[in-house]
């Protein structure tokens, strides 16, 4: 997908946003974004900066999941947004918690038009956040028609079940920090799957959760949340998995394309091409029924 093709999508889903009614997964008001890692389409940023408003648009970036200690306004991790063409780029970031639930440091997301979550290790997120007056003011920004972005880590945190969340190591998929941020409610996300072969690993969270949706989203690719409906937009794909509904009964996990959309409340997935028809019949056949 071009960065035309891109910004059409945007559009899109600003379309749908008008007209959508109470959610109940998705965020009522604003837009989520979720990377998949390894982000090396321009235009994927260039999307996140076109939904925060634009070039004079306020954006901020956490990079608290990363393992440096101190990040200031020199950190590389800001020049992919200006290089989007962003023209205020703040970093935001601490590991004491008393600091994050000071209304000092949040003040800065107050007035942000978009916020950032950076890659690494995403249970640093929640010991440095939650609970805080950071984390109040980042729901916030999501209430006043905000974005909230990540790569990596940075989209993981924003389901409700946080996968690989483990601090001893990131190859435990349900480990000592299993609550994320819930910006998405009974959702967990990994990332990197197909390149990093995860494409299975999912499948264990939903066992042991079968309430949960779990959404796979592979490098340089990412998902575009308005309300309860996604749009898949870079160059690879995202798996979805539903202990409750799969294609035509077979399978643990089906695959969308760029433009591809996903509807959460309904878990019903529709082709971008064409008249948007949805994929060959998904049944709502439980696991433990085959």
């Amino acid at each position: 997908m071009n960065t035309r093709q891109m910004l059409s999508a945007v559009l899109w889903l600003c379309i749908v946003a008008s007209a959508l009614p109470a959610q109940t997964v998705g965020p009522a008001h604003g837009t989520l974004l979720l990377a998949g890692g390894g982000v090396r389409d321009p235009a994927i940023y260039e999307t996140f900066v076109a939904l925060a408003g634009g070039p004079d648009a306020q954006i901020v970036v956490i990079p608290t999941a990363g393992d440096r200690d101190a990040y200031d306004s020199a950190y590389g991790g800001l020049d992919v947004f200006r290089a989007a063409g962003a023209n205020h780029v703040t970093v935001l970031h601490t590991r004491n918690r008393g600091v994050a639930d000071s209304e000092s440091f949040a003040r800065v997301l107050r007035d942000a038009d978009a916020v950032w979550f950076s890659g690494g290790r995403q249970w640093r997120l929640v010991d440095a956040y939650a609970d805080t007056k950071t984390e109040s003011a980042l729901r916030d920004l999501l209430e006043r028609g905000g974005v909230i972005g990540g790569s990596s880590a940075g989209a993981t945190i924003q389901g409700s079940y946080l996968v690989c969340g483990d601090s001893r190591t990131n190859t435990i998929m349900m480990g000592d920090h299993a609550v994320g941020f819930g910006y998405l409610r009974n959702v967990a996300v990994d990332q990197h799957v197909l390149r990093r072969h995860r494409h299975f690993d999912l499948i264990e969270v939903i066992r042991a959760h079968p309430e949960v949706l779990g959404i796979g989203i592979d490098e340089n690719t990412a998902i575009v949340v308005t309300g309860d409906t996604f749009e898949v937009i870079g160059n690879g794909y995202v798996v979805i998995y539903d202990v409750h509904r799969t294609i035509d009964g077979s399978g643990r996990f089906y695959f969308l394309s760029p433009g591809d959309r996903f509807d959460l409340g309904t878990r019903e997935a529709r082709r971008g091409d064409g008249e948007g028809e949805p994929l060959e019949r998904i049944m709502a056949v439980p696991w433990s029924a085959r």
